[in-house]
């Protein structure tokens, strides 16, 4: 085998190619040490469950429905109330024994399609002023078009 030294007088070649080997080691020993760092994964979830028997089931809530009538008449369960001043009066008289009770059932309020604002926001106004807390809107799908 020969070997070839260049000429006496003559530069040697820069060398424009880099090393890779001491990156590539580097860059393994990182990717060890990331894989042991990293804690196992396991596939389940911890959860604190309760111990012991579950409370009873609730009971079903009372239901109040209010009715108001296409003519502003209000029906509470279905039972009209009466003419326009009685029925004001005898409304917020069931709704002060309702707002009274420490349990209150729920008072599920389904206006006419036809009935005008004023009739529903009184209803509304009465129970809010009176205390009553668990009221709903019912019906609402026969306004959309």
């Amino acid at each position: 085998m020969s070997m070839t030294l260049g000429s006496a007088g003559a530069e040697p070649e820069v060398m424009i190619d880099i090393n890779t080997t001491p990156l590539i080691d580097v860059m393994l020993v990182l990717i060890i040490m990331l894989i042991i760092t990293i804690p196992i994964q396991l596939h389940s979830v911890n959860l604190n469950m309760p111990a012991g028997t579950p409370p009873p089931p609730t009971a079903e809530p009372v239901v109040i429905t209010v009715d108001i009538d296409f003519d502003g008449t209000v029906l509470w369960n279905g039972e009209p109330l009466g003419d326009a001043l009685a029925d004001r009066t005898a409304l917020e008289t069931r709704l002060a024994q309702v707002a009274a009770v420490p349990d209150q059932p729920e008072v599920h309020i389904r206006p006419n399609k036809l009935v005008e604002y004023k009739s529903v926001a009184a209803v509304l106004a009465s129970a809010q002023r009176l205390g009553v807390t668990k009221l709903g809107m019912v019906g609402n799908e026969q306004f959309v078009k």
